[in-house]
């Protein structure tokens, strides 16, 4: 047995076998524990059963008798050596880690794991399989399991589309597997590789939580199973097309990681080991890690204005500076320019794929433009799409052959848009060049990084599928762009939150959560992909009154404070503000940056609520001296007067004074406000979870922000 502690987690492999499995992940235990848990769980041979107990391996064995869904699939030619059995493990240690090596001489295989428990108390867990043949190796499949204990019942998923991410499900299961697949070539608005088994019990401060995330950018596969002997796990890993990992002799594949976390305490404690793996990066003994040094986290994660929603492809230079101009007298920081700037991109049917500045909108370039955001205070940044190109494009009409899609078929469309194959050395030297020179010749401080369309079909040149290679050619050149720009902050989007994953964290100091700006639609995706990805990561804008993608109609103060926790930022136009939507929102974003060290810094939380009409969540400082929290009313409650609402996890004997943080108009429609709200209130931690606060009467669809300090 090998003992990896981390603050609250210990984490227990058996090392005895051909391949390591963990005998405990959970609560912290001493020495003498870890050391008696294979006395203590030995399971027993059963009538109509195996002769042995088949361990649940990371990497599970079918040759050796498990049930578990296989860890390796694949053959050699001919069907041959399809169901390997790994022996004589090689057992390297640290004090956070343990590395094994495995060998199956019959199938001239060798598997090779690591399991890291890094400084965030993530459980990172990778492994490796290599060709010691002389055959080559056709693998379909090598995929990570993780068990969970028999008290972890119930299992929560996430699904989602375009504009409606991270819908979060709940279900118990006592029997069966629930199995998700992703194929769309990106980390997908309709599957995140993310999941939790919990306790029965357990809700945002009680109950056992493990969560699973899967730090990868291209086609997935998740699995939670109930096996027929009562074992639980979750089986994460790449999906591979046909024929996309053939192992020549000498050759490997190493899987993604697998980010674990576990929560003594709900759910909320178990983000917070995801959150902190992300903000720390992925440890550098994985091998699946970037090939260059993690990004760095911003200084300052500026309040910027995006120009999608206000102008669309109306690309003016005069009209731009002057929506500069009012973005700055709101105290926006950053001014980046969307979709429009480039070749004959008047409308998404044209143009795309040609990075370099149009002439036709751009006669002088962007130097006028980019000096007049620069005297006004702000920095600039710019929107591209690198991986796609527009058939009607000048790289298409000289290259067609750079086009990712399968020899003799007609590609599929989307959004007018093909696949630039970035797998060829001619295609991604090309895209490079042209991305250099345009960051290389303009003071450009972010980059909007866009991905609009999944990978359908999509094929490279040799004829063999391509989804793997181009998510791995996407990071090459994201990592070479960094490399030769290393002050560039770079921004993963893909038609909103198509591509949100630790791997990609990595990479990008902020993510676009989603292309809705409708703050009743915001909250609950927020909510969602906050569970595994810290607020200041989230790009949280304010939009238009009438909401692009619902239509619907909300206050700027709710549209504010639902941007108010996340690297906020604007996405509609201040100049058609009214002059009290302006200044709601130019308080707005003041109250932001004069707390935002605490929003970008501090512990998510969430509440759980006796009344689902409304929602409650914030940030806590690290020492648990201050937290920002916000109430919302998203529809009308079923009482009068709504439930209190206890706050849990401050400090029990700390005395805290409790305020509202005024952002516009309240909301409020009762005859009286309750107490605190008028007058600060002084009281315990231990006050605050067990008595709490009483929220006012509000009218649907507006909310309020809570200031708590020691």
């Amino acid at each position: 047995m090998v003992h990896l502690v981390h603050d609250r987690v210990s984490v227990v492999i058996d090392v005895s076998g051909g391949v390591p499995s963990i005998a405990h992940w959970g609560a912290r235990l001493d020495a003498p524990e870890a050391q008696r848990l294979a006395a203590m769980t030995s399971r027993p041979t059963t009538h109509g059963s195996l002769d042995v107990v088949p361990a649940l391996h990371i990497v599970p064995q079918h040759s050796l008798g498990s049930q578990a869904r296989p860890g390796v699939q694949g053959h050699r030619p001919g069907g041959r050596d399809w169901s390997p059995r790994f022996t004589t493990c090689e057992v390297e240690t640290t004090s956070r880690s343990v590395t094994t090596r495995s060998h199956d001489d019959v199938a001239r295989l060798r598997l090779d794991t690591q399991m890291v428990l890094d400084e965030s108390g993530a459980l990172c867990v990778s492994a490796t399989l290599t060709n010691v043949g002389d055959s080559r190796f056709l693998l379909d499949a090598l995929t990570v399991s993780l068990p969970v204990p028999s008290t972890a019942r119930d299992l929560t998923t996430y699904s989602g589309r375009w504009s409606r991410e991270s819908a979060t499900h709940r279900q118990t299961i006592d029997h069966g597997a629930w199995i998700v697949e992703n194929r769309t070539g990106r980390t997908s608005h309709e599957y995140p590789p993310t999941l939790w088994w919990s306790t029965t019990n357990a809700r945002e401060w009680s109950g056992e939580v493990w969560g699973m995330h899967l730090a990868w950018s291209g086609n997935h596969a998740m699995l939670a199973e109930v096996m027929p002997d009562g074992r639980r796990y979750a089986q994460l890993g790449e999906l591979l097309m046909p024929g996309e990992v053939c192992l020549d002799p000498g050759a490997s594949y190493s899987t993604p990681v697998i980010v674990g976390a576990y929560g003594a305490d709900g759910f909320t404690s178990a983000s917070w080991v995801m959150h902190r793996h992300a903000r720390t990066g992925m440890s550098a003994s994985i091998g699946a890690s970037p090939p260059n040094a993690r990004v760095a986290a911003p200084a300052t994660r500026k309040v910027l204005l995006n120009t999608w929603e206000a102008t669309y492809f109306d690309h003016d230079t005069d009209k731009l500076c002057a929506l500069a101009d009012a973005a700055a007298e709101l105290g926006i920081e950053r001014f980046v320019l969307d979709d429009g700037w480039f070749g004959a991109r008047r409308t998404d049917r044209a143009g795309l794929g040609d990075w370099v500045v149009s002439s036709d909108v751009y006669p002088q370039g962007l130097a006028p433009l980019i000096a007049h955001v620069r005297s006004r205070g702000m920095d600039f940044g710019i929107w591209v799409e690198p991986e796609m190109v527009n058939r009607d494009s000048d790289v298409v009409r000289a290259h067609p052959d750079w086009v990712l899609h399968a020899s003799g078929y007609e590609p599929v469309m989307a959004r007018h848009q093909l696949l630039l194959d970035l797998t060829n050395d001619a295609a991604f030297a090309h895209v490079f060049a042209q991305l250099d020179a345009l960051l290389r010749d303009h003071d450009i401080a972010f980059v909007k990084w866009d991905m609009n369309r999944p990978l359908i079909h999509a094929t490279s040149a040799d004829g063999a599928a391509g989804a793997r290679r181009q998510t791995l050619a996407f990071y090459r050149l994201l990592d070479s762009l960094r490399s030769a720009h290393p002050r560039v902050e770079f921004e993963s989007c893909a038609s909103g939150g198509g591509r949100i994953d630790h791997a990609v964290l990595s990479r990008a100091v902020r993510v676009w959560t989603s292309d809705c700006n409708d703050p009743l639609e915001r909250q609950h995706i927020q909510r969602g992909t906050g569970m595994w990805v810290p607020n200041e990561m989230l790009g949280m804008h304010v939009g238009a009154k009438k909401s692009h993608t619902t239509g619907r109609s909300q206050s700027i103060e709710l549209r504010a404070l639902t941007a108010f926790f996340g690297w906020m930022g604007v996405e509609c136009d201040p100049q058609k503000l009214d002059d009290h939507d302006r200044g709601v929102l130019r308080d707005a974003i003041a109250l932001h940056k004069q707390h935002r060290s605490l929003l970008h810094s501090g512990d998510t939380v969430r509440f759980d609520l006796d009344d689902d009409s409304a929602l409650a969540h914030g940030v806590y400082a690290t020492d648990r001296t201050e937290a920002i929290l916000a109430y919302v009313q998203l529809q009308t409650s079923p009482w009068l007067v709504v439930p209190r609402w206890r706050i849990p996890g401050l400090l029990p004997d700390r005395t805290y004074t409790v305020t509202p943080l005024p952002l516009g108009t309240s909301g409020g429609i009762g005859h009286t406000r309750p107490e605190w709200m008028s007058s600060p209130v002084t009281c315990t931690g231990r006050e605050l979870a067990v008595v709490g606060l009483q929220p006012p009467s509000m009218w649907p669809e507006s909310g309020m922000l809570v200031h708590i300090r020691s």
